[in-house]
């Protein structure tokens, strides 16, 4: 079994209460910084753990920490991005309704190391129930001294306030995030300048991600060499993935980074491997946004090599053979899923969930649900698989935030490796009518209509 940093004390009954949080050993790594480490040696251990930022980019967290802007003597704030609403992704969730206080220790001792006073943790709308426990996590710390003014005596003052989203995807993009957090529309601002010299109201502002912000703890208690340690290459410690689909055990697993693809995906400590008998058909290993990758790319790299559950392995290949850990949400289909209704629905979230603001994003992800509803529905034209890559590649790149890129990848993949598929609802509408036509007729089975009607 892997070493658990975040959820180690999640089975802990009363884990949620300060009380018993602080008896299992919480707040050590507030008193250790605050009594024993000036802000600058918690930022260099955070740069030694080469922690990376668990919200899907990977950006290593101590290097962003690192650019905030000092000498404008201005205030300085974090903000935790908990605005979780990437499909498949449901890990920060679990450990702000299960650990709460883990997630409030880490933004004191974060706040801490960047000199921020005033922090706050935006919550997606839709979470309010976990918006209850925050709170309540908060006004237990306050009353214990961990926020507030001097805290431990130290000189150093926090303040941390939750705020509720509106429910908008695009706020997981931090300069959305920090526009409505100061009341505005959520729409993302152009960089430069970056959050970390102008963000939350022109302050210098770090943002950084649920998952991201709860390991600082453990590193500061341990070490960030110690951290370092855990895992392999530049993916350092461990990281949560929120697995669904066609596996027996769905949940949130902790995993040591390195851990093989096949061994996460069959052992019973994991996800115990395929539901059914049915065969595996295709993954999607971090998240809507990232490229689904097939059944021959999943266990094994395009070079033969065994595909590991890290940043690099998974991305190994490119785009052309590989994906992105990204969040880490991993969904498994069977060999029943339509990938072309799959594709329609991921399009169908990202056209809903645009801002607007740019017109490639806005026009764009209108026309790639539109001609994806109607392939899917059997009314596909021949021309409309061409139609649909020049769409996504005009959308790609072309954009101020990645959600253009991320409405686009899960299209540009679903062709590159199902484009049979794509073919086979164009050519036999009437057999995609019906809602469940791969349920009781695999694509396996059918497939050898394209290349008959070919002949």
């Amino acid at each position: 079994m892997g070493r658990k940093i975040l959820l180690d004390k999640i089975n802990v009954p009363g884990i949620k209460t300060y009380e018993v949080y602080r008896r299992e050993g919480g707040y050590a790594s507030v008193e250790k910084a605050l009594k024993k480490m000036t802000p600058d040696e918690v930022v260099e251990e955070v740069k030694t753990s080469g922690l990376r930022g668990r919200g899907g980019a990977g950006f290593p967290a101590g290097m962003k920490w690192s650019f905030i802007d000092k000498k404008s003597g201005k205030p300085r704030h974090l903000v935790c991005n908990a605005d979780e609403s990437e499909p498949g992704t449901f890990k920060d969730r679990y450990l702000m309704e299960y650990i709460p206080h883990l997630l409030i220790e880490g933004m004191i001792t974060s706040s801490y190391a960047l000199g921020a006073n005033l922090s706050y943790i935006y919550i997606r709308g839709e979470y309010m129930w976990v918006y209850k426990i925050l709170e309540r996590a908060i006004a237990e710390a306050k009353a214990a001294g961990w926020l507030g003014k001097n805290i431990l005596g130290s000189g150093y003052d926090l303040e941390l306030y939750v705020q509720i989203g509106g429910g908008a995807y695009i706020c997981g993009e931090e300069t959305a995030l920090i526009e409505s957090l100061e009341g505005n529309r959520g729409n993302p601002r152009l960089k430069p300048p970056f959050p970390a010299v102008q963000g939350l109201w022109q302050n210098p502002t770090v943002v950084n991600n649920v998952e991201t912000i709860s390991a600082v703890p453990w590193i500061v208690n341990n070490s960030g060499a110690d951290y370092a340690a855990i895992g392999i290459g530049r993916s350092t410690g461990t990281k949560l993935i929120s697995a669904s689909g066609n596996i027996k055990n769905q949940g949130v697993y902790e995993i040591e980074l390195g851990l093989s693809v096949y061994e996460f995906m069959n052992s019973d400590e994991y996800c115990g491997g395929m539901q059914t008998d049915r065969p595996l058909k295709a993954l999607v290993p971090g998240g809507s946004s990232v490229p689904i990758l097939p059944a021959h790319l999943i266990y094994k790299t395009a070079a033969g090599e065994d595909r590991l559950m890290t940043y690099e392995s998974l991305a190994d290949g490119g785009f052309a053979t590989g994906s992105m850990l990204g969040s880490g949400g991993f969904i498994v289909y069977d060999d029943r899923a339509c990938i072309v209704r799959n594709t329609w629905n991921f399009s169908r979230f990202y056209h809903h969930e645009s801002c607007g603001q740019c017109t490639p994003c806005r026009e764009g992800t209108g026309w790639l649900e539109k001609v994806l509803w109607r392939i899917e529905n059997g009314q596909g034209r021949e021309e409309d698989i061409e139609l649909l890559w020049s769409i996504q590649s005009k959308i790609e790149g072309n954009t101020i935030c990645p959600l253009g890129d991320a409405a686009s990848w899960p299209v540009a993949a679903a062709i590159r490796h199902f484009r049979d598929e794509f073919e086979y609802h164009i050519r036999f509408p009437e057999k995609v009518k019906n809602r469940d036509h791969f349920v009781h007729e695999p694509f396996e089975k059918v497939k050898h209509l394209i290349a008959k009607q070919e002949a």
